[in-house]
């Protein structure tokens, strides 16, 4: 996973994204995944996580 072009590692699970997102200091990012303008998903989507657990 990157942020602003920065690698901050691997994200096995949807609350490993809010956790990066959080340290990054973008706590709202729990409520924002799915916002298309703030975050590129590649290969699946965040409801696509969920769904799998």
């Amino acid at each position: 996973m990157t942020i602003r072009g920065e690698y901050v590692g691997t994200a096995y699970h949807l609350l490993d994204v809010v956790e990066f997102l959080r340290r990054a200091g973008l706590p709202e990012a729990n409520t924002t995944v799915d916002d298309p303008d703030l975050i590129e998903w590649r290969g699946m989507d965040p409801k696509a996580w969920t769904a799998a657990g």
